[in-house]
């Protein structure tokens, strides 16, 4: 270690003593009353000190006004260098600082919002070429290029959303407009990938719902399937009473709410009352004396009664 390492971290004294000079910066720096006690000073350098003094602003908790002294070889006078406010070891410190992409939330988005997408964007790639041929998965078959190539057709520079006018007929973007392509980008590999797995996690097998469910959605009546290859492992729920109704859902999937799960038997219905109408019972018009069940007493007998 050089002698001029250790003299740099021993504070020079006339620079260390100056502590009434660097609170007047301080303060004349600061808003009144904001300068508080004097909390230490470290060493910058050959006669060059910072002074540290607690800083008493309302939010800015744990930091400290630092002001810089320093004197010139052989001078007996100390000058200042800076004063700074710096945020101390306890320093309430704002997060850092994430850019707005990163910080973008599924459901962030509301009405009127616009969402930027990157050009490098790896969930999309080009929906087709008007400068080259058309990519390999593109509908536009070779076979078409060369139809349109031979019978003097305009090649586009540029995807048909870009271009200024209509694209005239016979041209590949005027094919491709046809044929439903006229998205500049469409969703590559990757982004399926993506937003496979993203749907997967939210509905899938390992969901405690699935977990719990009777069956799986690949076997119940309100899943409308989807085309392409995600219909191979999703589809739409179409149940109303469902937690995942009008989301797409893994085939694997499952819920309470499945079509076969439990079918309720029809309710029981009444038989039709029977009639048989080749026997005819005879019902008097006047029930007989005996019929009631107080029996018929004679004139005679309610005689000795009093009664007339």
């Amino acid at each position: 270690m050089s002698a001029a390492t250790t003299r740099s971290r021993t504070p020079d004294r006339l620079c260390a003593e100056a502590v009434d000079l660097a609170r007047a910066a301080a303060e004349e720096a600061a808003a009144p009353g904001v300068v508080g006690e004097h909390v230490g000073l470290v060493s910058e350098g050959d006669r060059v000190v910072t002074h540290f003094f607690e800083c008493k602003e309302f939010g800015y908790r744990g930091w400290r006004w630092a002001a810089t002294v320093a004197r010139a070889s052989r001078a007996k006078v100390v000058t200042l260098d800076e004063v700074v406010l710096l945020p101390g070891p306890d320093a309430l410190l704002a997060p850092e600082w994430v850019p707005w992409s990163e910080r973008l939330r599924p459901g962030d988005m509301g009405p009127g919002d616009l969402l930027p997408t990157d050009a490098e964007d790896l969930r999309l790639e080009a929906g087709y070429s008007g400068e080259d041929e058309p990519l390999p998965s593109s509908p536009v078959s070779h076979e078409m290029a060369e139809l349109a190539e031979a019978e003097d057709a305009e090649v586009t520079p540029g995807a048909p959303a870009t271009l200024p006018t209509t694209p005239s007929r016979g041209s590949i973007a005027s094919v491709a407009e046809e044929l439903g392509m006229r998205r500049a980008r469409v969703l590559s590999r990757y982004g399926l990938h993506v937003a496979a797995d993203r749907w997967d996690e939210a509905f899938g097998a390992k969901t405690p719902m699935a977990q719990a469910a009777p069956a799986s959605c690949v076997t119940c009546g309100f899943l409308v399937p989807l085309g392409s290859s995600l219909g191979q492992a999703f589809g739409i729920c179409a149940n109303e009473f469902s937690p995942a109704d009008g989301r797409v859902v893994s085939l694997t999937y499952g819920c309470g709410g499945h079509s076969e799960a439990a079918v309720m038997p029809k309710p029981p219905q009444p038989a039709a009352p029977v009639i048989d109408e080749t026997k005819v019972d005879p019902f008097p018009l006047r029930p007989a004396p005996d019929s009631g069940s107080v029996p018929a007493v004679s004139d005679e007998d309610t005689a000795e009664l009093g009664h007339s």
